[in-house]
Parts: structure tokens; C-alpha cells; sequence
């Protein structure tokens, strides 16, 4: 019975950390201004925020009385911002999670399978993070503004900057061929956001 419980208590820190990173980046999204609903789709992989192709499926764009320039840098400190909060709200989460597990590892009441799955937890964690840390690092060398990477463990979110420049279908290519050999996951797993 002790085994189960400890069992129960393990999955469920696995299941919060899951959560909070998702609640994170959730949360967010909704901070992201000027994002539109229309995506492309290249092979599996979504990308989420583009702009249409078809001229008929485009949306009007406000007019703005901002020049280009001051829209671009504007643009540019909205996106940093937005990047360095979501690597900060990723990273609490993580560290709170991690804390939890490390407790859990610790314990000295705790069986050795208890132990075991925390510290598996632990490893998979620190695997995740180094997976995040290569994308983003991958992407931004090919030229993209920004990047952070949500992984868990059967998907992954791409948030991605192209200096203000819509993503195009050969951008989401690169972004989801660098994602594939870092991670192992498929085309169908991966989505890929644009920052606005």
C-alpha cells in the first residue's frame, strides 16, 4: 500500500510540472497582442499565426500611423519581452517541480522504486531542458530573431520571432527538421507559433 501511495505521489509531481509548464505558456499567449487565427500547414506541423496565402483569406490590417521603424523596434521589445518572460515563468516552474522531486529522491522513508521514479523524473527534466536549450540556440543560428521551446513528453510548442517577417513554409521546414533531430518526435507532434 506504501508503494502505491509514494507511486501516486511521484506521477502526481510529474503531472504538475507538466501542467505548470503548459499553464506558463498558456498564460502567456494571451499577453501576445496582434496574433491572428489563421495557420499554415506543412506536411504535419502547424503553424500557428502565419499569414494566409490566398488574398480572400486574408484579414485587413488596421492602419497605422506608427513608421516603419518605430513599429519594428516597438515590435522587436514586445517580442524580447515576451521571450524572457516565458523562459523566466518555464524556469520557475521547473525549479519549483524540481525541488519537489528532489524532496521525494531524498526522503528516507521512501522504498527504492519511489526513489527511482523521482530521480527518473529528475533525469527526464534535465533532459528536456538541454532538448529546449539546443533548439532555441539552433534556431536563433539560423537567423530567427527569438525562440523558446515548451517540451513535454509526447509534443513540443515553438515559439518563434522572424524579425517581423511572417514565417513562410520553407521557415517551418528548418524550425521542424531542427526539432525532429533534437528531440525524436514526429511533424504531427510539433507546432510551431509565430510571434507577432
Amino acid at each position: 500500500m506504501k508503494l502505491w501511495k509514494r507511486n501516486a505521489v511521484v506521477a502526481a509531481i510529474v503531472l504538475f510540472v507538466c501542467a505548470a509548464v503548459y499553464l506558463n505558456w498558456s498564460y502567456s499567449q494571451e499577453g501576445m497582442e496582434g496574433s491572428t487565427d489563421t495557420g499554415k500547414v506543412l506536411g504535419e506541423a502547424a503553424l500557428v499565426g502565419g499569414q494566409a496565402e490566398d488574398p480572400l483569406l486574408a484579414e485587413t490590417a488596421p492602419v497605422s500611423t506608427v513608421s516603419g521603424d518605430e513599429e519594428a523596434a516597438a515590435s522587436g521589445e514586445n517580442s524580447s519581452s515576451y521571450f524572457d518572460s516565458a523562459r523566466l515563468n518555464r524556469q520557475q516552474a521547473r525549479d519549483s517541480a524540481l525541488s519537489l522531486l528532489q524532496e521525494a529522491a531524498a526522503d528516507e522513508k521512501a522504498d527504492q522504486a519511489s526513489v527511482d521514479q523521482a530521480n527518473e523524473a529528475i533525469q527526464s527534466m534535465a533532459a528536456f531542458t538541454l532538448a529546449e536549450a539546443n533548439i532555441e540556440n539552433l534556431v536563433t543560428a539560423k537567423g530567427y530573431a527569438d525562440c523558446v521551446a515548451f517540451l513535454s513528453e509526447d509534443s513540443i510548442s515553438v515559439v518563434v520571432s522572424n524579425n517581423a517577417q511572417p514565417l513562410s513554409q520553407t521557415d517551418t521546414a528548418k524550425i521542424s527538421e531542427i526539432v525532429m533531430e533534437e528531440t525524436g518526435l514526429s511533424a504531427s507532434q510539433i507546432k510551431i507559433i509565430e510571434a507577432s
